[in-house]
């Protein structure tokens, strides 16, 4: 167990921590704990590359402690009524139409787009959009359909992406990105 595979431990344990203190109305302090588990997001990823301790169990971990965090928040956000049932569930369809992609692309042999900018900034858009909730402002539902917006249009790239990394006569290791 290597520090960054830690901090990807420490970020599932702060899943239970989150939703405790947030099932107890305090919003300000369950928001702390999602932006600590952020902070661990950021850091491990930095330590792993910066001192060369990526590890095949920290690339699975990692995303899968991303993806458990923020389904955990969206959750608790709409069972306590402070997103609709419409925007969770535009999320949780982009989400899990990702995922599923991404799995039967993999199992078929097909290359993968590995994550870029739009994707990055989608996540910062959604914890942006999920801090105006726990902050209550007022324009926050319509800042969250902004960056739902946003994730279908990454989706969307993602998608054509894809396609021109596996057409006939692309090379075997050839990577495409934005800005690539």
């Amino acid at each position: 167990m290597n520090l960054p595979n830690f901090l990807t431990s420490l970020r599932f344990a702060m899943i239970p921590v989150y939703v405790a203190i947030f099932a107890q109305g305090h919003m300000i302090y369950a928001f702390l704990v999602v932006v600590a588990a952020g902070l661990t997001d950021i850091l491990d990823g930095y330590i792993a590359r910066r001192t060369g301790q990526v590890t095949t169990v920290g690339q699975m971990l990692d995303p899968l402690a991303d993806k458990l965090m923020f389904i955990s928040v969206i959750l608790s956000l709409l069972l306590a009524g402070h997103i609709s049932w419409a925007a969770a569930a535009a999320i949780f369809l982009r989400d899990l139409g990702m995922i599923a992609g991404g799995m039967v692309f993999h199992f078929k042999g097909k290359k993968t787009v590995p994550a870029n900018w739009m994707g990055k900034l989608t996540t910062v858009l959604f914890y942006i959009g999920i801090m105006f909730v726990f902050l209550e402002a007022p324009f926050a539902a319509t800042y969250l359909w902004a960056a739902i917006a946003f994730s279908f249009l990454t989706a969307i790239v993602y998608i054509i992406l894809f396609q021109a990394l596996n057409k006939p006569g692309s090379g075997q290791n050839k990577t495409i990105g934005p800005g690539q």
